[in-house]
């Protein structure tokens, strides 16, 4: 089995998995007492840099990097992602740390709360405001979203460094073609059930968006209420929740290496936080929505209340795939072999919060 890097962030805390010969070991927390909201893997260096958004009862949000596996981190003297003064905002969190694709090697992106998308040119280091999606003219018309207002999500083209595209609560999908200088609402076709239109220009509560692995055209989207697949890069959406128990939830993921496969965990209501027939199952699509079929084989068979958040479900870099959830019930279930089997990594955690899985080299 190849090895693997496992990163677990809980609401006090980050702990570490790593997988050598088949067998798994723990530890942690690092950061303790500070909720980790989000974790990125940025595999384009020789070792991986490892990326951390901290929360902090006391000190605040910050964004931690390590370039040992999480050996040591270092926290920049001056806070690596903070709004300029003049925006008159202050950062309550940060969502999302993404490593863009090998075309733009050390720019990383932030997705923050207050709604608004960071970039760094420097592996993570130090982060600019993205102002064109700070300014975009609809801003004053966003709303909340339960969890906040935020941009939680970040895709982007590893053929195209200025391809971008992010998910904003409630705002939707939103898509720039030239590096962040424009922004353009894209959620045509993504159902806002709660509005009076139910197709609005944007609007929509989009909890999350995978891409594809053989088609980085092709995007898979878990809406509130509502499961959706884009195959020209989010231009227009359509409807693959047919076949699944609820189609509400917040995580979806795709393979590593195979095209049209996706998972999802299904929620049973936005107003029933449980797992969709109190049933703890992924879903995996092998034709990208056309169908969908449950994966429980080593996961627990009784009534089960896991809720899986938006970034606590994630693919590691094998093949076969190794797939990943943790949920608010502290537990860590790992797959080897595509998502076909599934064993308890890890158990009794605080709230897990975001998970994230790389496979190493060596």
């Amino acid at each position: 089995m190849s090895d693997v890097l496992l990163t677990v962030g809980t609401r006090k805390g980050l702990f570490i998995g790593r997988r050598r010969g088949g067998r798994w070991d723990f530890d942690g927390p690092r950061f303790n007492a500070q909720a980790v909201y989000s974790i990125g893997i940025d595999t384009r260096r020789a070792v991986p840099r490892l990326l951390v958004g901290g929360d902090s009862a006391h000190w605040g949000p910050s964004v931690f990097h390590s370039d040992d596996l999480g050996a040591s981190w270092t926290e920049p003297t001056r806070p690596a992602v903070r709004f300029p003064k003049d925006t008159g905002a202050s950062l309550e969190r940060v969502w999302q740390l993404h490593p863009a694709g090998p075309a733009a090697p050390e720019v990383v992106y932030a997705g923050s709360e207050p709604a608004a998308l960071f970039r760094s040119d420097d592996g993570g280091e130090t982060f600019e405001l993205v102002r064109p999606l700070w300014e975009h003219p609809t801003r004053s018309r966003w709303v909340p979203g339960g969890g906040g207002e935020a941009v939680h999500t970040v895709v982007t083209d590893p053929r195209d460094p200025d391809a971008v595209t992010v998910a904003v609560s409630t705002a939707g999908v939103f898509r720039s073609r030239d590096g962040g200088a424009s922004w353009a609402p894209s959620n045509q076709g993504v159902s806002a059930v709660f509005l009076p239109d139910p197709y609005p220009e944007f609007g929509q509560c989009v909890h999350k968006i995978a891409q594809d692995a053989a088609d980085p055209d092709r995007l898979y989207l878990q809406n509130h209420w509502g499961v959706f697949r884009s195959d020209d890069a989010g231009a227009r959406w359509s409807d693959i929740g047919a076949g699944l128990p609820s189609d509400f939830g917040f995580a979806v993921a795709a393979h590593p290496h195979h095209a049209d496969v996706a998972y999802v965990f299904p929620i049973s209501a936005d107003a029933d936080r449980v797992p969709a027939e109190r049933r703890c199952r992924v879903f995996r699509t092998e034709n990208a929505g056309g169908d969908w079929e449950p994966l429980s084989a080593g996961l627990p068979e009784g009534d089960h209340f896991g809720t899986v958040l938006r970034d606590a479900m994630c693919t590691d870099g094998s093949d076969p795939a190794g797939v990943y959830f943790g949920n608010r019930n502290g537990e860590v279930y790992a797959s080897a072999d595509d998502g076909d089997s599934w064993e308890l990594l890890a158990s009794h955690l605080p709230d897990v919060l975001c998970v994230r899985a790389a496979t190493l080299s060596g």
